[in-house]
């Protein structure tokens, strides 16, 4: 998967089309991400002995959004990203608008 936690991405599709956040969680199995701020959904929380000192009610959260419904930022504009072997043999990540690494 080529977008990672604490990347900027914007996102392409959906409810939210056209936010910007960071990327909080990944989860390559499943090709989907949680972005800050983004897709929030209203979750009813009980008050249980494993959440000791938690109150019930009602917690706005971030839900998963599939990976092809965002894009990484550069300058504003959604890029795709390419991969590219130094001299040193590692790999990194960059990007297909400017050429430069992310």
């Amino acid at each position: 998967m080529k977008i990672r936690k604490g990347d900027e991405v914007i996102v392409l599709a959906g409810k939210d089309k056209g936010a910007t956040g960071k990327v909080l969680r990944v989860y390559p199995s499943r090709e989907r991400v949680v972005v800050e701020g983004v897709n929030l959904i209203t979750k009813n929380i009980k008050a249980d002995q494993q959440r000791a000192g938690r109150d019930s009610g009602r917690v706005t959260m971030e839900a998963p959004l599939h990976v092809s419904n965002v894009a990484i930022v550069e300058d504003g504009k959604p890029v795709r990203v390419g991969y590219r072997i130094n001299e040193d043999g590692t790999k990194v990540r960059i990007s297909r608008r400017s050429g430069k690494e992310i």
